[in-house]
């Protein structure tokens, strides 16, 4: 008898996933098919929070009761506990599925492996841990929201060789090709946010948007400005006066002033006006306040003042790395995450659960960032740099 091709099988699960990319949120991407005598003849995915899940949409896209031996596949354990629907888990047993195969176990630390017992205890056979790695990977926001309640705080560089962003005269558009900056709006499309510091608005004036086979998407727009030099008096910036402007919010200090606050509430901009004394947001703040607000990632996209806060503070979670084949060597050319003073090996700043993907010419490092012990930070240069990113 022929082996039972499993990887197969949760390939399409992941593919279906993935129709709910940046719909989801808080809720993770899940997809899901039933496999008779080895034929898929149903197909299901989580489209959007609050409706159905992707094992009850595989049910009812049947439209009648599985065949006996019928097997579901599911790219996250089946939920146990009643939210704004009930349990998969009965589901699955009262249509008389007979194996159940899933990739990723549920991350919560109450829920985590009580799906499994309960459909075992039902007697339906359970295969756990199917491209287990690539089932977790569709959820980077939603498994660090549901195990720590805190937002997935990601980064985007697009870099050389030699990890530079921009040559000396500040020309870097563009460092990579179409194909990586097309994966670059996919992963907007994924997350909830994007944010940017103040100099990233005043020098490129970005839209700040997904755009994606035509169709535009605006997640929040998050600029990180604290004194609110952004807020010109003749020509503003484009994401204060779009027609996504209501998808702007502020994110500022008491220094800002209130007059500038005002003006920005006036065209419909919403702002954060951040605790303390400083002229800067403490991260920390700005990641409870997010955790408050229910906003479970955000994706940053510059400059470099704002990513070596992050890394100093130790408050970036992720990174996407793009590397272009090109090199400045020039030493006058312009880095992007800088202000540490990594003396050895042993203090530098690493990624694991590492994902390498070529687009084009370029190639794609992302993953989870991995903190020394101790980080030393280099306050001098740090100071030194250019904060008109």
């Amino acid at each position: 008898m022929k082996p039972i091709d499993h990887p197969f099988f949760m390939r399409r699960a992941i593919e279906l996933a993935r129709r709910g990319w940046g719909d989801t949120h808080p809720n993770p991407l899940v997809g899901a098919v039933i496999v008779e005598k080895g034929v898929i003849v149903a197909e299901g995915f989580h489209d959007r929070a609050g409706e159905e899940h992707a094992e009850v949409n595989a049910l009812r896209s049947l439209a009648r009761k599985p065949m006996p031996g019928a097997t579901l596949y599911v790219t996250l354990e089946p939920c146990c506990t009643h939210g704004r629907t009930p349990p998969c888990t009965e589901a699955i047993i009262a249509a008389g599925i007979a194996q159940v195969v899933v990739g990723a176990t549920d991350p919560n630390p109450a829920h985590a492996g009580k799906g499994f017992a309960l459909l075992r205890a039902a007697g339906i056979d359970v295969i756990r841990g199917v491209l287990a790695t690539d089932c977790d990977d569709l959820n980077l926001i939603f498994n660090r929201w549901i195990s720590t309640n805190q937002p997935l705080f990601a980064a985007k560089a697009a870099v050389t060789l030699d990890g530079k962003v921009a040559t000396r005269t500040g020309d870097s558009q563009w460092i990579t090709g179409e194909a990586a900056r097309a994966n670059v709006h996919h992963w907007r499309r994924y997350f909830p946010a994007i944010a940017v510091g103040a100099g990233t608005v005043l020098a490129d004036n970005p839209r700040l948007t997904a755009r994606i086979d035509g169709a535009e998407w605006c997640p929040w727009r998050l600029v990180f400005d604290g004194l609110l030099r952004s807020v010109l008096d003749k020509s503003m910036p484009r994401v204060y006066t779009d027609e996504f402007r209501e998808r702007t919010i502020v994110v500022t200090t008491a220094h800002g002033g209130l007059g500038y606050v005002r003006k920005l509430n006036s065209l419909g901009v919403k702002t954060w006006v951040m605790p303390g004394q400083a002229t800067t947001v403490r991260l920390a703040d700005f990641r409870q306040r997010c955790a408050s607000e229910g906003m479970a990632g955000v994706f940053f996209e510059g400059g470099s003042h704002l990513f070596g806060e992050l890394l100093q503070a130790r408050e970036l979670d992720y990174l996407f790395s793009y590397h272009a084949p090109v090199l400045f060597a020039d030493d006058k050319s312009k880095s992007i995450l800088r202000g540490l003073r990594t003396e050895s090996l042993a203090n530098a700043v690493r990624l694991e659960r590492v994902r390498h993907e070529v687009h084009g010419d370029d190639a794609l490092i992302r993953g989870f960032v991995k903190y020394p012990e101790k980080l030393n930070i280099d306050e001098a240069a740090f100071n030194r740099r250019n904060l008109g990113e």
